[in-house]
């Protein structure tokens, strides 16, 4: 038991110091962690785009206009289906290979791969082409185009003729 007696107690236990540079870095790393979790979102705005288009009604005079000059937007009619190929500008607007359709019903022009302006109507207040005449050939030409476009570009209005009961109702 003498060798028990001669035992020097163990010395207390030193504390490690809080501020060490390794939690300094830690708590730091979980501050911003808690706000970037924590901080309010930004609030949900819509992006801005082109203005929506309504589905209108055009005669063949109404549709005109649009054919892609002074700003305007370039429209095309096939079989009753007025299209906006504005995206296609560089083909159907001013100076492209497809301008004559421009604004028109390009339903027959389409049919018989013609650019003449004989394929357009020339009477805008007559009825519209009743595509009398064209064979097989030219008709499943024209269902090609229509499936073209009905795929490529939007749908932005109907085409009646402008003495219709349709043109009438729509106040054209």
């Amino acid at each position: 038991m003498a060798d028990t007696e001669n035992l020097v107690p163990p010395p207390p236990a030193e504390a490690a110091p809080l501020m060490t540079p390794i939690n300094l870095i830690l708590i730091s790393f979980f501050v911003v962690m808690a706000y970037l979790k924590l901080r309010p979102s930004p609030p949900v705005t819509l992006p801005k785009g082109p203005a929506p288009v309504v589905f209108k009604t055009f005669t063949p005079k109404t549709l005109l206009p649009n054919n892609g000059t002074n700003n305007q937007p370039v429209y095309l009619a096939v079989r009753g289906k007025v299209f906006d190929v504005t995206p296609g500008r560089n083909f159907y607007g001013p100076g492209g290979p497809y301008q004559n359709f421009a604004g028109r019903d390009a339903t027959r022009g389409l049919a018989c791969g013609s650019f003449d302006e004989s394929m357009l109507t020339e009477d805008l207040e007559g009825p519209l082409d009743d595509l009398k005449g064209l064979g097989d050939d030219e008709m499943d030409a024209l269902r090609g185009w229509e499936e073209r476009f009905t795929e490529k570009y939007l749908a932005v209005g109907k085409l009646v003729p402008a003495n219709s009961e349709e043109a009438k109702e729509a106040g054209l």
